[in-house]
């Protein structure tokens, strides 16, 4: 059975491959170590930037993985012309002053990458030991390149959301596609649901305190060193850094977070306090400060054990009340007792995080879903059950089924959302290609590696 995706329905479009290198796309272990074997070469300039043809042997390996292809030099020339776009975004982005990031978004995307890099490496020994370089020198290497990559992000983003689609567009792209091409869609469900995420309880909150509590006390009263107690302990992604956070802005911070940083003396430690936000409790050391910027450390600890009781209590008489009181609707209790935002806001309609549709494909969805859905006949609600959420958090939910539909071939009639987000996907894809074309015309680009090179490299070999 075919299933219904971008690769069965999108034309042609060579903007698509963008995403996938945006964030992505910067170099991790295996080309740095590619690189301290062989010769390399410039692919191709973009404004100041170069484009190295070890970059784009990396993007062509992991398209090739994903795309289960083998190797070709049009992928090769497809890739770096991905790159070249990218550079071209992001030299676009850095000249508009109406866009920003902060040092601290960028500072989080790093720990992020970073973490990956050493799980791929084998820790953090392995990744330093093929850099060359302590992981604070990585950090810095890629945090220029890594903020003009976010900013093209954002970039991208505003320009998308200006462009929109027509419902006779969508007919026409539809019409388009021939008929024996059109795939079947597997059983798909449409779903609303009220959740609420099990709190801590009180033996574990102080279970937590005191664990953050020894660990102050072995660093302000033993000469234990920040940085390894953080290495050691912390549940933070910095963790790997010593708990490092450099050029942060006050007002970056979640309050609590950042009332603390105010008040606490350079190189000293603050007290225990408590971030609602992360779930645990924090300390950190304020290593500089200059206006509302300071660099510090910091070593969280989170919250373990939860009362999931009260708040499986909490939706049976949520589900009690809807069930009993006519008047009241599933979409004003998702709005004020839903804990999730993205679901509470839209009534409790449950969508797709990727693609923002309403039609759920019932064999992707956790077995924790599934479970409770083949109960449900469509209107009931379900009893409270424990969930595993679309973004991988744990919670309790109540699920009332809106919709079921069984497989079918792909239609206007049952399938016009998705079909339109395949239409307007294809739209955008190509209105940003014109425009990133048209920005060659005011930003510097030299391919210097044709398709005849690669042929004749292929012959050096």
């Amino acid at each position: 059975m075919r299933t219904f995706s971008m690769q069965h329905f999108s034309l042609p479009a060579a903007v698509s491959a963008l995403l996938v290198i945006l964030l992505a796309s910067v170099a991790g272990p295996d080309a740095h170590a590619q690189q301290a074997q062989v010769i390399d070469r410039i692919a191709a300039v973009v404004g100041d930037d170069i484009i190295l043809k070890s970059e784009v042997d990396q993007l062509v390996r992991r398209r090739s993985q994903q795309q289960n292809t083998s190797y070709s030099d049009d992928l090769w020339m497809e890739s770096l012309q991905s790159l070249v776009d990218q550079k071209l975004l992001a030299e676009k982005a850095r000249r508009d002053t109406t866009l920003e990031i902060s040092d601290q978004q960028v500072s989080n995307q790093l720990d992020r990458q970073i973490q990956r890099w050493q799980q791929r490496a084998g820790g953090r020994e392995q990744l330093e030991q093929i850099y060359g370089k302590s992981i604070l020198e990585i950090k810095e290497t890629f945090r220029p390149d890594l903020r003009g990559q976010l900013l093209a992000q954002r970039l991208r983003q505003r320009r998308m959301q200006d462009i929109s689609i027509t419902p006779s567009e969508v007919r026409q792209w539809f019409e388009r596609i021939p008929t024996d091409s059109l795939p079947d869609i597997p059983p798909t469900v449409r779903l609303s649901h009220i959740v609420r995420f099990p709190k801590p309880t009180q033996e574990a909150r102080q279970e937590a305190r005191n664990t953050i509590t020894s660990i102050r006390d072995s660093i302000v009263n033993n000469g234990a060193s920040f940085e390894a107690m953080a290495r050691e302990f912390s549940d933070h992604p910095t963790a790997s850094s010593g708990g490092q956070l450099s050029g942060i802005t006050l007002n970056d911070l979640v309050p609590e977070f950042a009332a603390v940083a105010s008040r606490t003396p350079i190189g000293t430690v603050s007290q225990v306090f408590y971030n609602e936000s992360q779930n645990g409790f924090h300390i950190l050391r304020v290593n500089s400060k200059s206006g509302d910027t300071v660099n510090l450390n910091h070593i969280l600890i989170r919250v373990g054990g939860t009362d999931a009781e009260a708040a499986k209590a909490r939706l049976r008489a949520v589900r009690d009340t809807l069930l009993n009181d006519e008047e009241v609707t599933f979409e004003r209790m998702a709005r004020r007792h839903s804990e999730e935002d993205r679901s509470a806001q839209n009534g409790g309609r449950v969508t797709d995080p990727q693609s923002g549709t309403r039609d759920l494909v019932l064999e992707r969805l956790n077995p924790s879903w599934r479970q409770t859905i083949e109960q449900l006949e469509v209107g009931e609600i379900s009893q409270p059950t424990s969930v595993q959420l679309l973004n991988g958090e744990d919670a309790y939910h109540i699920i009332r089924l809106d919709r079921r539909t069984p497989a079918h071939r792909a239609n206007l009639d049952m399938d016009y959302e998705r079909i339109r987000q395949l239409a307007l996907q294809e739209k955008q894809d190509r209105k940003m290609q014109e425009w990133i074309d048209q920005l060659r015309d005011e930003v510097y680009v030299d391919i210097r590696i044709t398709e005849r090179d690669l042929t004749a490299m292929r012959g050096f070999r």
